[in-house]
């Protein structure tokens, strides 16, 4: 006898990691976005001396960590959620908004969990597309609002296009949003994010009632192995986030080296620096060799190789560089350390004049 099961779940895709490379061979992964840099040795000492006390639950309401970030941001502590990893904290927002049936809607393509987490809610996704230069076509996403809409994600930095929305075109958006439906503006990205007319999702907040603004500790603070992030949202949305948090989904570990990684940014926003210079250095060598690619505000790159895409990427796998290939699409790169990104060029080049056509 089969022991029963949810049958929607086998229309659900399981969220696929980044390819790594094998134990033995020359090559960097750059397929999960990830901080090239290790650990601050703050955070590093600091763990170690926690460790002691792993038996032990953590405090789930982890006062210093969202005191810091109510201090930093301005806002009432009951504003701040926090999950495990920004994507958990993007799932309860799912659960927080929407009853069966109802919609979410964000760009396609964006962040892959966005469909899976929408479809284990019940809920169900509309995707828009994105314009020709891989960014929010905001206006198709305003027509396309419902009375079932109840939740929309705006991914600024777009992950994985690295394209920005910009503060004018939200404003223009949120004017045509019903107050009902709640706006999260996901900034996984934000600290590579330099644009000088982004929208930046803490001015939305303030200004308006229905926004939430969605960040991660894991890629510029390089906690990705320890799973934290946070939202800060209106105060009834707080609320039943933590409801359908899961209990002690922030362990200590994680909660102690975000309050030390936030009292170190100066020292982190040297790492930070030195991946903006070294995207900007790469987008410049890639298109002096003809190369044709948007900017980036984020910490990859992105390649519109289309129906080329699996070639491409295996040519890129040949030369040891493993990034996250979306067939018939394109190929997102993180940016490296210096040796890795000295190779993304020469082999992307080289990858792409195997396999000719327009990028």
């Amino acid at each position: 006898m089969t022991i029963a099961q949810r049958t929607s779940l086998q229309a659900i895709p399981a969220y696929k990691q980044g390819a790594t490379p094998g134990e033995h061979e020359q090559a960097f992964k750059l397929s999960s976005n990830e901080n090239p840099f290790p650990p601050l040795s703050a955070v590093t000492t600091a763990l170690a001396a926690e460790l002691g006390r792993i038996n032990e639950y953590p405090n789930a309401a982890a006062p210093e960590l969202v005191g810091m970030l109510a201090e930093r941001f301005g806002v009432d502590p009951g504003t701040i959620a926090l999950g495990a990893g920004s994507v958990e904290v993007a799932g309860q927002l799912i659960h927080a908004t929407t009853n069966p049936g109802d919609e979410v809607m964000f760009a396609w393509r964006s962040f892959e969990a966005y469909p899976i987490l929408t479809h284990v809610a019940g809920a169900v996704p509309v995707m828009v597309p994105l314009d020709a230069a891989g960014a929010h076509d905001l206006e198709a996403m305003a027509a396309a609002i419902t009375e079932r809409t109840s939740l929309v994600f705006i991914c600024n930095p777009n992950n994985p296009t690295g394209t920005v929305v910009d503060s004018a075109a939200v404003d223009a958006f949120m004017a045509k949003v019903p107050a009902r439906v709640l706006v999260v503006i996901d900034e996984a990205y934000v600290h590579f994010n330099v644009h000088g007319e982004s929208a930046i999702g803490m001015d939305f907040f303030r200004r308006y009632p229905n926004v939430a603004v969605l960040h991660t500790f894991s890629k510029a603070y390089g906690l990705a192995g320890l799973r934290i992030g946070y939202a800060i949202a209106p105060p009834a949305v707080a609320e039943n986030l933590r409801k359908t948090a899961v209990p002690f989904g922030v362990t200590a570990l994680a909660q102690r080296a975000a309050v030390l990684s936030l009292e170190n940014e100066p020292e982190l926003q040297v790492r930070i620096d030195t991946l903006i210079e070294e995207r900007t250095k790469l987008v410049a060598a890639l298109r002096e060799a003809g190369v044709e690619l948007e900017d980036s505000h984020a910490n990859f790159i992105w390649l519109d190789t289309g129906e080329r895409t699996a070639a491409v990427d295996a040519s890129l796998r040949a030369a040891g560089i493993w990034a996250r290939a979306f067939v018939g699409e394109g190929i997102r790169i993180s940016i490296g350390s210096e040796p890795a990104n000295a190779l993304i060029a020469s082999a992307v080049i080289a990858a792409l004049q195997e396999s000719p056509a327009h990028v």
